[in-house]
């Protein structure tokens, strides 16, 4: 099984598009105003914006993607006005910081080297 795409809620997908390109998403799909995708720098998931028809709800999901620079990519998002919390390094091994897309919802760049998916505590077949 591979992770296809996530798929986000949107009030106006042309503004939400323009900050996934500033974060380096390379946009594939253009749809306005309902729709919009991209491809991330590496690997084969996609993500994509639906324009949100009803009122938008906190979903509590945070999308995470992994950024082995991670602390000129927060400098070069600052530069570009780009409001984000931390980075910090956090217990769990990993260092990282948040921000929420124009829509609310929320991100975390992070960087997490070979503990991403084999940390100290990882349970053992």
């Amino acid at each position: 099984m591979d992770l296809n795409q996530v798929s986000l809620p949107s009030r106006d997908v042309a503004r939400a598009a323009e900050f996934y390109r500033k974060l380096g998403l390379l946009q594939i799909v253009e749809d306005l105003p309902k729709y919009a995708r991209f491809e991330l720098p590496t690997g084969s998931a996609t993500l994509s914006l639906e324009l949100a028809e009803g009122p938008l709800r906190p979903s509590g999901a945070v999308i995470y993607f992994e950024c082995p620079d991670l602390d000129a990519r927060i400098a070069e998002l600052r530069a570009l006005g780009i409001q984000i919390d931390g980075p910090r390094d956090e217990p769990w091994l990993w260092r990282e910081a948040r921000l929420s897309d124009p829509d609310g919802n929320e991100l975390c760049l992070y960087h997490a080297g070979e503990n991403r998916k084999n940390p100290p505590w990882r349970m053992r077949d």
